[in-house]
């Protein structure tokens, strides 16, 4: 799929644009991301072993779960990154970044090295991929990497100085044979190119299980903590890693994601649940807050909103018995400006239908708002096709809040699963669902069509980006399993 492009210098007088006003955004363009892929031709991690030995299934060319950044020294140069040729229980080849140099005009995508076999290390794959700018132009790649043979796994850093068009080796920033580590960020300090924030999670306990993420939550000393390490010295050391956050025995976090407020306290934003007797007893979307640059973090969670944690999240309309992966983690973003913090997520309270939630803070994280709906998904249709799931937030330079998210408004009972990619908006008081307002960005597709990895999955997460007062979307679509190429990264420009 390839549509109408930008150019160039449509995008730089876009840039240069003054405040925009609180009115519609318009879809001024959309391009792909993503390309063939690169592993075709591999055969260090030996596929049909991994398929005879695991039962997996490989779907070449599905390019989920993509996060993005811009260069604030060239706001021209955006980076995302996505994982290359997923596999259907967990992980991928590899990851593969993709730079723009016309502000999302035209992409060239380049592979992660170092971080799997495919791309020259030691590891049978790797996932949820993240990039991070600091304000000198450095860009910082954050990657999971492990090995299905083996409890060996690590976190991974990799460094460009040349706005995305090549990497530096990799580093690990943690490395243990527990086959626990998950769902990491990575945050350049927005202040200081000399500060990066990394963080993930890590079952802690009980030691020496098997890979099976039911086989460790199902255990009575089960512990799941959020860990930390940080960069002092612009990415040439990482400090040993330390818990960032203990929720306590039979309790775990995941999808930490740091933001960097004005004054410099980071705020690390995430999922905390507990869990007893193989049930989920408990869960919300929450946060902690270091002042001193993530040396100590605060002791207790502040508890943002309520959420069901227990699997699946959203469903097929068409047959509830398949999965539709992602969404089941919620995304925050900070306006610099006015310190502001918000999050989204979906959750299918109180009537088991998915639909994005939001909530702000002007207290730094210590307090939040009531959740609002802000998902404009008609309710009026049957009540599968309402759900909307996988919401991404981020905040122009004017203080324009834009989320992005799936739903199923546009399905209907012929073959596939009719999916749309939608952007709402809000300028001023966000806590009233009234003044959000929404703009179409993609679809419908089928979303029947991508990998099947516990579920149609096109992400966990997707990437938002802004530059000035214009959203840009790089996210993923599914395109057609029968020519082999289960989904692709796209990016559309979203203009005041």
């Amino acid at each position: 799929m390839r549509f109408t492009t930008l150019a160039a210098a449509g995008v730089t007088a876009l840039v240069l644009a003054g405040t925009a006003s609180a009115g519609p955004y318009t879809l001024s363009s959309t391009v792909t991301a993503s390309g063939p892929t690169p592993f075709s031709a591999c055969t260090a991690d030996n596929v049909a072993l991994q398929e005879s030995e695991l039962g997996s299934t490989l779907y070449p060319n599905a390019e989920p779960e993509p996060r993005a950044d811009v260069n604030p020294a060239n706001p021209l140069n955006i980076v995302g990154a996505y994982q290359q040729d997923r596999w259907s229980d967990g992980g991928a080849r590899g990851l593969v970044s993709s730079w723009s140099k016309d502000g999302g005009a035209t992409w060239h995508p380049v592979v992660i090295p170092g971080i799997s076999k495919c791309s020259g290390g030691i590891y049978d794959r790797s996932s949820d991929p993240w990039v991070s700018f600091a304000p000198n132009g450095d860009l910082y790649s954050l990657s999971l990497s492990f090995g299905f043979f083996s409890l060996d796994n690590a976190i991974l850093v990799n460094k460009s100085t040349n706005g995305g068009e090549s990497w530096g080796a990799p580093i690990a920033v943690a490395r243990d044979d527990t086959g626990g580590l998950d769902k990491q960020s990575i945050t350049a300090d927005p202040f200081d190119s000399n500060f990066v924030y990394a963080a993930w999670d890590r079952f802690v306990s009980p030691p020496g299980f098997p890979r099976s993420d039911l086989g460790r939550f199902h255990a009575a000393a089960y512990v799941q903590q959020a860990f930390f390490s940080r960069t002092t010295n612009g990415g040439v050391s990482w400090e040993p890693p330390h818990v960032l956050y203990n929720p306590g025995t039979q309790a775990g976090t995941i999808g930490s994601i740091i933001n960097v407020l004005p004054d410099r306290t980071l705020v690390d934003g995430f999922i905390v649940f507990a869990n007893h007797k193989r049930q989920i007893r408990g869960a919300y979307v929450a946060d902690v807050r270091s002042t001193d640059l993530g040396v100590t973090w605060s002791k207790k969670a502040t508890l943002i909103a309520p959420v069901d944690a227990s699997f699946p999240g959203p469903t097929d309309p068409d047959n509830p018995s398949l999965i539709i992966r992602g969404g089941e983690l919620p995304d925050f973003a900070v306006d610099r400006v006015s310190g502001k913090l918000y999050a989204v997520w979906d959750d299918d309270l109180p009537d088991k239908v998915d639909k994005i939630y939001f909530s702000e803070s002007s207290d730094g994280g210590l307090t939040w708002s009531a959740p609002v709906k802000i998902n404009k998904t008609p309710t009026n249709i049957p009540t599968l096709d309402q759900q909307a799931f996988t919401a991404t937030v981020k905040v122009a330079a004017d203080g324009t809040v834009g989320v992005t998210y799936y739903d199923f408004r546009n399905n209907t009972s012929a073959p596939g699963l009719a999916t749309d990619y939608w952007f709402v908006h809000c300028h001023g008081a966000c806590t009233n669902p009234a003044n959000w307002a929404e703009t179409h960005v993609a679809g419908p597709f089928d979303e029947e069509q991508a990998a099947y990895a516990r579920g149609f999955f096109l992400g966990d997460y997707e990437g938002l980006v802004t530059i000035g007062n214009v959203f840009g979307a790089f996210y993923d679509q599914a395109v057609s399993r029968a020519a082999n190429n289960p989904s692709d990264v796209f990016y559309s420009t979203l203009t005041p």
